[in-house]
């Protein structure tokens, strides 16, 4: 049996390429007020949104528990996978890395662990690249080593209406929360070294959905691509986003995915993202 792959809720695939690749996910926890649910399997993203524009609510996530993803690989194995690769939301911004490696530990070798250094489909594109290795016939090294290739050939940004979610959960500090918001601009951001850090500043909604054009075509360079559009919220401007990369990246791109991103992002980053994921082809 092919090496499987697993990822967790955070990584926001379309359903049809789970079923289609008999993907294995590992929801994270989703907390309001005091209410824990699954996300994707008890809380959906509009959950996460109404309980963020009511007062007095308390809105926060957790990782999968190692025995958890223990519990995922045992059953994997036991099932005939040659090996397990899992590939997971960046160690910067949460312990479920580090829950997957605990696990992992305890299976002699047969579970490899990818932090993507990233969320939504920067996670995404790194699984399918290890997935369509794994269907190839290549082994446990092979199919870890197309994930982590694809981390480097991948490129997340995004724009918020606001700092001060991504400020709560602890995902910026409070002097970039204050650069972002001053002057009532508003935030463009993009991932470093699994990290998120302010790349730009722009006056309006609609700058910042043109400025996200311009900074993915930039990423994508010369280069063949796929493309990723999340949202929160925000249907319509994902539909924009995605229609003006369409225009400027012509033959150059390939598969395009939008979805909707879950509540642990909600959680975190606000009603109105609009994220673009840049994947350049090998």
């Amino acid at each position: 049996m092919p090496v499987a792959v697993v990822t967790d809720s955070t990584a926001y695939l379309p359903p049809e390429l789970v079923r289609t690749h008999r993907l294995t996910v590992v929801p994270l926890t989703v907390v309001l007020n005091g209410a824990e649910g699954l996300e994707g399997v008890e809380t959906r993203p509009d959950d996460a949104t109404r309980a963020l524009g009511a007062r007095r609510v308390s809105v926060s996530t957790s990782r999968p528990a190692p025995e958890q993803f223990g519990r995922t690989y045992r059953r994997l194995l036991d099932e005939g996978a040659d090996g397990v690769v899992s590939v997971h939301l960046s160690a910067e911004l949460s312990g479920t890395v580090e829950g997957a490696r605990a696990a992992a530990a305890e299976l002699d070798g047969r579970v490899a662990v990818v932090d993507s250094r990233s969320a939504g489909m920067g996670i995404g594109f790194p699984v399918l690249a290890a997935v369509r290795a794994a269907e190839e016939g290549a082994d446990l090294a092979g199919v870890r080593d197309a994930a982590l290739a694809a981390v480097d050939r991948t490129r997340v940004l995004f724009y918020v209406d606001t700092l001060e979610f991504l400020r709560r959960g602890g995902r910026i500090n409070a002097a970039e929360a204050l650069l972002g918001t001053a002057l009532s601009v508003k935030p463009i951001m993009h991932m470093v070294d699994g990290a998120i850090v302010l790349r730009d500043k722009v006056r309006t909604a609609s700058r910042g959905v043109a400025r996200l054009v311009d900074l993915a075509v930039e990423a994508a360079g010369d280069a063949q691509v796929d493309l990723a559009v999340h949202h929160l919220a925000a249907p319509q401007r994902a539909e924009q986003l995605l229609d003006a990369l369409r225009d400027r990246l012509g033959e150059r791109l390939h598969d395009t995915y939008l979805t909707e991103a879950g509540a642990v992002v909600a959680a975190h980053a606000g009603p109105g993202l609009a994220s673009v994921v840049v994947h350049r082809r090998s």
